[in-house]
């Protein structure tokens, strides 16, 4: 099992976690984008919020995970790094201002999926629901962010330095299972 990060590569841990988390990113994008233009779509809220909660467990996951991760990971340049600090501090902001909202707004508990994890204040808590109007410019801050991590992730993959292969291709540490056909031609 090739869970841990090596200098080369991302492990199992690291690229599940990245590829599970772009895919639901895609899905709040989609969501916010499809009510933004069409009121219609709003009865997907509910699902919203509970990927945004799933989503935001995954950061703090991520996070630990990266930390524990710090000194085996591929090195980065100076400004990945920048760029990767400032998409963790969003994808922390963007659901922690949408959670003091649910909170200040009143009168709304936070379901995930069905389930109560967060009951509303008893009474409207003005500054809540005032940060909290900031959830969406955060968010569609990170999604331009994102939008950049995946252009320079291209960029550099056209110029040859082969940085998508850290999180998407095949490790080339993992040697291949050997095929059945070699099994029996050992015996």
């Amino acid at each position: 099992m090739f869970a841990s990060d090596t200098p080369q590569y991302y492990g199992t841990v690291s690229r599940v976690l990245h590829w599970l988390m772009a895919v639901l990113f895609a899905f709040m994008l989609f969501t916010a984008a499809a009510w933004t233009y069409n009121e219609e779509y709003l009865s997907l809220m509910a699902y919203h919020k509970s990927v945004g909660f799933v989503l935001m467990v995954l950061v703090v996951l991520r996070l630990v995970w990266a930390l524990w991760q710090r000194g085996k990971r591929p090195r980065s340049h100076v400004g990945a790094h920048i760029g990767h600090g400032v998409l963790y501090v969003l994808m922390l902001a963007v659901p922690a201002v949408a959670l003091l909202h649910q909170y200040g707004a009143a009168g709304q508990d936070l379901e995930v999926f069905g389930v109560q994890v967060m009951t509303a204040a008893p009474e409207r808590i003005q500054w809540m629901t005032k940060l909290g109007g900031w959830h969406g410019e955060l968010a569609w801050a990170l999604f331009a962010l994102a939008g950049g991590h995946i252009l320079f992730a291209v960029i550099h993959q056209i110029r040859g330095e082969k940085l998508i292969n850290r999180m998407a291709g095949p490790r080339s540490d993992v040697s291949p299972a050997p095929s059945d056909a070699s099994k029996t031609a050992d015996k």
